[in-house]
């Protein structure tokens, strides 16, 4: 037996139950709910920094998606916040490194 104890996927039991396997799983109170997708995010992080492959990103993004709804916010409402922040503040793609101010 394996122990995890850990937040997954909300179709990771189906798919193992399909590998003909059991597991043990709980639904996580809300307020707990959000202590574990924080976990998460450190987790998968950590796991782009590894890897560095889009899967990865997806995983972060998904979490993230989670973090908002946990929050009150739809997927969408996290996108318009970071949209309305990337025309008023710009996004990263140009690598600006800001040295000093005077």
């Amino acid at each position: 037996m394996k122990v995890y104890n850990k937040l997954v996927r909300d179709k990771i039991p189906e798919i193992i139950k399909q590998q003909g396997k059991e597991c043990d799983i709980e639904i996580a109170p809300k307020d707990r709910k959000y202590e574990l997708l924080e976990e998460k995010l450190k987790e998968e992080v950590n796991e782009f920094l590894e890897d560095k492959n889009i899967e990865e990103l997806a995983d972060v993004m998904e979490v993230l998606f989670g973090l908002a709804d946990s929050l009150g916010y739809g997927e969408e409402d996290l996108l318009k916040a970071r949209n309305k922040k990337r025309e008023e503040r710009g996004g990263f793609k140009n690598g600006i490194i800001l040295r000093s101010t005077k």
